[in-house]
């Protein structure tokens, strides 16, 4: 039962003037939809002092729950590392997403799991939305009950529409979050080496210079000045800058496409930049820096100068092993490009599988084998097929070729026995296997759950250290799909600045699928027999792990681009991707 109460008593105004008064009687309509509570004030004309004030909004007093709810999210300057946990959260719990740019796709690849997709950016018709028509958009699909995240790039509240959009849901009684995101204004120059403040530097202003109206002469002190929008107008900026009283050789940086692997900074002054800038061609979006702090970069500068910085790395490797190689990859700076090559998939018989397993939990086998983390999923897999779970493994001993196999046997709460002290491979496994010796091994029989496609060593070592193997194939490689027309000529004209193989099938079948790379790319494998097998093919090999790992092949791939840009800089010569630098003809392996 609902208990209403009415005032009794009004306070007395203490001017002359008529004040409105509301009432707090609580309404006893039955209304679905919250309508905010008017006064007579709000129908007369309004004061001198409220017209100065036109900035502020008063929100209006709502009469009941807002009908949905908004995230308004930063996305931050553009690199998807950025961006905040509590922005990660609410893109995984998301319904809707309405988005602002192109580049928030792959935003949303990436964390949405069942988010519908609504461009922010265009209507129904083709045409680019206003401010008022995206609003309108979001609190339509805020009344649908639904989870809503209204993706913005940079930081919501920071030049952007985040303000509008927000007062267009305070209207609709559509309640909503801010979600900071980290701002162009200060990432991009950080991304750059080019700190916004130092000891001697406290002070900065950010001018958006998209207002053509700027009055310069109010920055012609030394302070910091970071320019939004003005890769077209810099020429006429530094001009103004210069007559209001800034010294012509004051430094300036413009960076553009900031925080991401594509980013590129020009270094001028004020006397220079309108020129330099035409000559590098410098396009939008950038951030432009003028002042001292601009000469801390030539120390400062990390981000450009990573090892890899910018090179196009072709990972071909199954979609499912990617993820950890890609990620390395782009830690050096790299843009990693994954093309499945093999597809895993169950074997054609399994029954040979289901015999093993029987096998297993009956006690035949003295030792399980696991020489591929493809070989623990499939392994793991009939394991939940029957109901079984890791107390099978009782009394059995475990096996595993390299650490990131033993790795996966831990997931599995299980941990392995033998690990190669030494090589991470077959051979070295069998280095330290021991022998069968009738007296102290009740039973002789080892499980080799491997690929259809396997090499014999293993099962030949073990045969002469005088076990008996029972190898059975637990899944199929098979070659993948060819990758689409402009990744294969990219592939063949050397548009990719290396490629990094994994295993031997990865040579074999990016060559069956997609063609030979060309001469000048950069061609990394993680061991020995990768690259013979490369070299079978007619590739030269660059790099070499000095492990058969994948954090192994990718630090030597590193290593080599830190040297490689190292002497072009001791030459004098520009440092260029080897992509931009290509022989007249094909490499041949030596």
């Amino acid at each position: 039962m609902t208990t209403s109460r009415t005032r009794t008593k009004k306070t007395q105004p203490t001017t002359s003037s008529k004040k409105a008064t509301v009432s707090n009687t609580a309404s006893k309509s039955t209304r679905t939809t919250a309508e905010p509570v008017t006064t007579q004030a709000a129908a007369k004309k309004t004061s001198p002092a409220r017209s100065a004030a036109a900035a502020t909004v008063e929100a209006p007093v709502p009469s009941a729950l807002p009908v949905g709810f908004v995230s308004f999210v930063g996305s931050g300057p553009g690199d998807p590392e950025l961006l905040t946990v509590r922005a990660v959260e609410l893109l995984r719990s998301a319904e809707v997403v309405v988005t602002e740019t192109p580049e928030h796709a792959a935003l949303v690849d990436r964390f949405c799991t069942q988010a519908e997709v609504v461009d922010g950016g265009f209507g129904q018709d083709g045409q680019p939305l206003t401010h008022a028509g995206r609003a309108k958009v979001i609190v339509k699909q805020a009344k649908t009950g639904k989870r809503v995240v209204r993706l913005m790039a940079g930081d919501p509240f920071v030049y952007a529409s985040g303000p509008e959009e927000a007062q267009a849901c305070v209207k609709a009684n559509v309640g909503f979050e801010i979600v900071p995101g980290v701002s162009s204004v200060t990432a991009v120059p950080a991304y750059a080496g080019v700190p916004l403040t130092d000891k001697k530097h406290r002070e900065i202003a950010v001018v958006n210079c998209s207002d053509a109206k700027v009055d310069w002469t109010q920055y012609a002190d030394d302070r910091t000045l970071v320019l939004l929008s003005a890769v077209s107008a810099i020429a006429d900026v530094a001009a103004a800058l210069v007559e209001a009283g800034r010294s012509p050789e004051t430094p300036v940086a413009m960076t553009r496409v900031g925080t991401t692997t594509e980013q590129e900074t020009l270094v001028s002054t004020l006397g220079r930049v309108g020129s330099d800038a035409r000559a590098a061609r410098m396009a939008p979006p950038a951030v432009t820096v003028v002042g001292d702090v601009v000469d801390l970069r030539a120390a400062l500068s990390w981000f450009e100068t990573k090892p890899l910085f910018g090179w196009r790395v072709l990972v071909p490797r199954t979609k499912e092993q990617a993820g950890a190689l890609s990620a390395r990859l782009r830690g050096y700076g790299s843009v990693p490009e994954e093309v499945p090559t093999i597809s895993v998939e169950p074997p054609r018989n399994p029954l040979q599988m289901d015999k093993a397993i029987r096998g297993l939990v009956e006690g035949r086998y003295e030792w399980i084998a696991f020489t591929s983390v493809n070989a623990v999923k499939a392994v793991r897999e009939k394991f939940d097929e029957y109901g079984l779970d890791a107390r099978a493994f009782s009394g059995l001993k475990i096996a595993a070729v390299g650490e990131k196999t033993a790795a996966a046997i831990e997931a599995w709460g299980l941990r392995a026995d033998l690990v190669p002290s030494g090589e991470q491979s077959a051979a070295g496994l069998l280095e330290d296997w021991p022998p069968y010796d009738d007296v102290l091994d009740p039973i002789n029989r080892v499980f080799l759950p491997r690929a259809d496609i396997a090499t014999e060593t293993l099962v030949a070592g073990l045969l002469d250290l005088g076990w008996e193997v029972d190898d059975v194939t637990a899944y199929r490689t098979v070659r993948a799909t060819p990758p689409p027309a402009p990744v294969r000529e990219a592939i063949k004209t050397g548009k990719f600045d290396a490629v990094v193989f994994t295993s031997s099938s990865t040579v074999r079948n990016l060559v069956g699928i997609a063609g030979k790379p060309h001469a000048s790319t950069i061609i990394a494998v993680i061991g020995p027999a990768t690259a013979k097998t490369a070299e079978e093919h007619g590739l030269r090999v660059d790099v070499l792990a000095p492990k058969p790992s994948v954090e192994a092949v990718v630090d030597a791939l590193a290593d080599f681009g830190a040297s490689r840009r190292a002497a072009m800089l001791e030459a004098g010569q520009p440092v260029t991707k080897p992509s931009e630098r290509r022989p007249s003809a094909r490499r041949k392996a030596t």
